[in-house]
């Protein structure tokens, strides 16, 4: 019958359109969650201008209204591609309807203000540890797995002495990220060391040349705590910003060497990566199946050559809410309910979960680590009360205990 037989072929070019259609879904969904994916785990060298410095009048400046330069506090201004830099204070004034602030102009370490564009930024100091905060220092070398990793080390007054605190910066950022805590920690008698790791800029990369979300940057952080213990350490504190945090919490997971730390000072860490990156799926719109999909074949090993990764990065490794029964090691958590980047919400729960371990400071208003700059004497006398504490228990005992020559982690 010809009505039938031109159902049927209408039937079959149908599905056929629909298997295809269907294909091209899944093929582009892939595409997709591996784009997603990789934009995530590439370190990204261009830092653009978001910021535009308006006038300069005398002891002020008027710069652009942003998310970032509304937000009372001192922070940091890079000038001229990143060759200058300026230290601003709190807000002066604010103009609604020409969509401008003006804010204290606190010194100039390098360059010129002028108008133009500039960049925004919470690290407030820029250089090194002697040259912006006057603190002895020392620039040496960590031999890492990739090779020598240049570190910064600020050495207590009247030398190293035994107790060494190891600082850990973020996804993106440069050691000046740690510069805020380095004097609170010198007062304390702390000899402070500040290593970089695979894929900071300058640096050995890792095989893939990718972050791996901690889950082998923590190697680079143990070759720091080696080097801090052969120099005498007997005790070490660790503190991480951001993915620096995510990079503790794997280096204490996994290292033998974590014996010999006595505490952890965390600000704004990533406790869940795959919260993290459902949370900037939702930002940047990304349907909820291909977030998933994108956080599934960072840990399969049949996405590593689509994500571009040398090793599996397996997500559900860094939820430290569902492992929170694992912690052994008291953390002092700050973190701001206001952060834009890093939700609050795992550290909350981490808090609830571990309150014999943790003891949780939240912010409000400062965004993404940028409670020292909303309140600097609150997070100085914080950190301050925390690593003075006596918590370092048997660690010397430890420390005789300890891994020598090669510490592989594994």
């Amino acid at each position: 019958m010809p009505e039938m037989s031109g159902l049927r072929r209408a039937s079959l070019a149908a599905a056929a359109v629909g298997a295809t259609t269907t294909i091209a879904s899944a093929a582009g969904s892939l595409a997709a969650a591996a784009y997603f994916a990789r934009r995530v785990l590439t370190p990204e060298r261009n830092r653009p201008d978001d910021v535009e410095i308006l006038d300069v009048p005398p002891g002020r400046v008027v710069l652009s209204a942003t998310a970032e330069t509304v937000v009372p506090g001192r922070y940091g201004l890079w000038l001229d591609g990143g060759r200058g830099h300026a230290r601003l204070g709190d807000l002066v004034d604010t103009d609604v309807a020409e969509d401008t602030v003006e804010r204290e102009v606190l010194g100039v370490d390098a360059g010129e203000l002028r108008p133009g564009g500039a960049r925004f930024d919470g690290y407030y100091y820029a250089g090194t540890p002697d040259t912006a905060l006057g603190l002895r220092s020392e620039h040496v070398h960590v031999d890492g797995e990739l090779g020598p990793m240049p570190a910064w080390l600020v050495p207590a007054e009247g030398g190293t002495g035994s107790r060494w605190a190891v600082l850990v910066h973020g996804r993106g950022a440069q050691r000046q990220e740690t510069l805020r805590a380095l004097p609170v920690l010198h007062a304390a008698g702390w000899t402070s060391l500040v290593p970089t790791y695979r894929n900071d800029e300058d640096v050995p990369a890792g095989p893939d040349g990718r972050y791996n979300l901690g889950l082998s940057e923590w190697r680079d952080i143990e070759a720091a705590v080696e080097h801090a213990v052969r120099c005498g350490a007997e005790e070490v504190l660790l503190v991480g910003w951001s993915m620096g945090g995510a990079i503790v919490l794997q280096f204490l997971d996994r290292s033998p060497w974590a014996v010999v730390v006595s505490r952890v000072v965390l600000d704004g860490p990533v406790i869940d990566w795959g919260d993290v990156l459902a949370h900037h799926a939702r930002l940047h719109r990304v349907p909820r199946g291909v977030g998933s999909l994108s956080r599934s074949m960072m840990g399969r090993r049949w996405g590593k050559r689509l994500v571009g990764v040398h090793e599996s990065v397996d997500v559900a490794r860094t939820d430290w809410v569902r492992r929170a029964d694992e912690l052994t090691h008291p953390v002092l958590l700050i973190h701001s309910a206001d952060d834009e980047f890093v939700p609050v919400g795992p550290s909350r729960q981490l808090a609830q979960h571990r309150p014999d371990l943790v003891t949780y400071e939240e912010w409000r208003v400062a965004r993404h680590c940028k409670e020292w700059n909303t309140e600097p004497e609150r997070w100085e006398r914080l950190v301050r009360d925390f690593v003075t504490e006596d918590v370092a228990g048997n660690v010397a005992e430890d420390v005789a205990q300890s891994p020598s020559g090669d510490a592989s982690g594994e």
